[in-house]
């Protein structure tokens, strides 16, 4: 973060200066005690279970030099900067939109329903090849993070790469107001958090959001076989290029499949010409992030060539399909970070590709699907038949429909698993893995499939056969 006065603090926050001078400098913002820096001003967050509040005096301890709080006969006996406000949410987010105002560099929104974190990390990989480019780290993408991922600009960074998640109306079109981007990304338009919005076309109408206050000259970059996104050029009157593998699309990828030695290829066809990549990450899937970030590169005058070598260097961030491998012979696809029924389907088509003495798909619940959850379990279940998987291990309540329907599909019931939690997951691969299985986790992000990864990557227990 660039240096800041608590006079431009005041102002970016509506806030009042109960102590201390207006003219002192802030050189940076935390909402963590355990991350706070000499010069830094502290913003106390309150939760469901917590209130920072509380960790004022340790964050002065710390290094803090400035206060924001909500409680006004806050008392510190110490030379430092407090002002006072009435949510420290709303300040800390009207703060970060007051500081990306500060700088004139474009920023990119990533959103979508799936696959929106890796699109980021994809395009920013590519934009960092030649330009400074700050990004949100990991999937800090929410009211929080996405503020707090704006106020780490500087002033030698040249774009900013934010990624926007929502569960609801009017989060993205708040983040929106926060980051004001110049450009928007959007994935897909998928059943991810269904239960709360009720249709795609709902989702499809939060997702949109992200076009609130855009520039007349801003730039929508589309997955153009998405349906749904499809339908929504003649309503924005935007600069907007649409990617894919669909004929007529700004850029389409074809001939796409794997090499021998397993990674993703395939070729991009455009108004420029035909040119050929080369990925080592897994999964076709992301052929889709790859194929924006290529858009994105060409939109800010990068060279095929460019491109290309960034993103055969582009590797995926942990517990996104990480392929581990055992002291035992075992491969592990860790993809336990989350999951929703496409994500659930390009995961299996992987393990369909892995060369493998026998292919075990270990998947978990689908959260947050709501009435929807019996048919994009059953959804899963078919495509588990439609790939050459040799073992199904469910783990949950819901995943139970995924067995029933591989099994009405035509599974083999003797290689159909059911297990109510992780324990007993490992337990059930202690008696049936073998060396040179590759076994595929993957389950929503509050099922904790990492702790199945994890067991295995560690050998599991003593009862284990290889």
């Amino acid at each position: 973060m660039e240096q800041i006065s608590v006079r431009e603090l005041l102002t970016a926050t509506g806030g009042t200066l109960i102590k201390g001078r207006p003219d002192e400098i802030i050189y940076g913002v935390s909402t963590d005690i355990r991350k706070i820096k000499a010069g830094d001003m502290f913003i106390p967050l309150i939760g469901e279970k917590f209130d920072g509040h509380d960790f004022i005096l340790q964050a002065v301890n710390n290094g803090a030099k400035a206060i924001l709080t909500q409680e006004a006969k806050l008392q510190l006996p110490y030379d430092i900067q407090v002002i006072q406000v009435n949510n420290t949410l709303t300040a800390l987010q009207n703060l970060a939109g007051y500081y990306r105002r500060k700088f004139n560099i474009p920023v990119i929104a990533v959103t979508g329903s799936t696959g929106k974190t890796t699109a980021k990390d994809m395009i920013h990989h590519v934009l960092q090849a030649r330009f400074n480019t700050l990004k949100t780290e990991g999937n800090l993408n929410n009211e929080i993070g996405l503020p707090l991922t704006l106020l780490r600009i500087e002033r030698q960074h040249e774009i900013a790469v934010v990624e926007m998640g929502m569960s609801g109306f009017g989060e993205i079109r708040r983040l929106a107001d926060i980051a004001r981007p110049d450009y928007a990304v959007i994935t897909n338009i998928g059943i991810s958090h269904i239960e709360k919005l009720g249709s795609r076309e709902n989702i499809l109408k939060a997702k949109m959001e992200v076009f609130h206050n855009f520039p007349a000259n801003g730039t929508a970059i589309l997955n153009g076989d998405d349906d749904m996104l499809r339908e929504v050029r003649d309503g924005l009157p935007l600069n907007i290029y649409y990617y894919g593998t669909h004929d007529g699309l700004d850029y389409q990828a074809i001939d796409i499949g794997m090499t021998t030695d397993g990674n993703l290829q395939f070729r991009v066809l455009c108004r420029d010409g035909e040119y050929p990549f080369e990925l080592s990450v897994l999964g076709r899937h992301n052929v889709y992030n790859s194929i924006a970030a290529i858009t994105v590169g060409r939109l800010f005058g990068m060279s095929f060539q460019e491109i290309r070598e960034a993103l055969h260097s582009f590797e995926t961030a942990g517990m996104r399909l990480n392929i581990l491998s055992t002291d035992n012979g075992i491969t592990v696809i860790d993809d336990a970070y989350n999951a929703s029924p496409d994500s659930m389907k390009a995961a299996l088509l992987v393990l369909n590709d892995m060369n493998a003495k026998r292919r075990i798909a270990v998947l978990g619940d689908m959260l947050e699907l709501g009435s929807y959850s019996e048919t994009a379990h059953r959804e899963v279940g078919r495509a588990v038949v439609g790939n050459r998987i040799d073992m199904l291990i469910t783990k949950g309540k819901a995943s139970s429909w995924i067995g029933q329907e591989a099994r009405a599909k035509g599974m083999e019931a003797s290689s159909i698993f059911h297990c109510s939690c992780n324990k007993d997951v490992i337990n059930l691969l202690g008696t049936i893995v073998q060396s040179g299985d590759t076994i595929l986790v993957k389950g929503s992000r509050g099922m904790k499939m990492e702790e199945i990864v994890s067991s295995l990557v560690k050998g599991g227990h003593s009862s284990w056969k290889y």
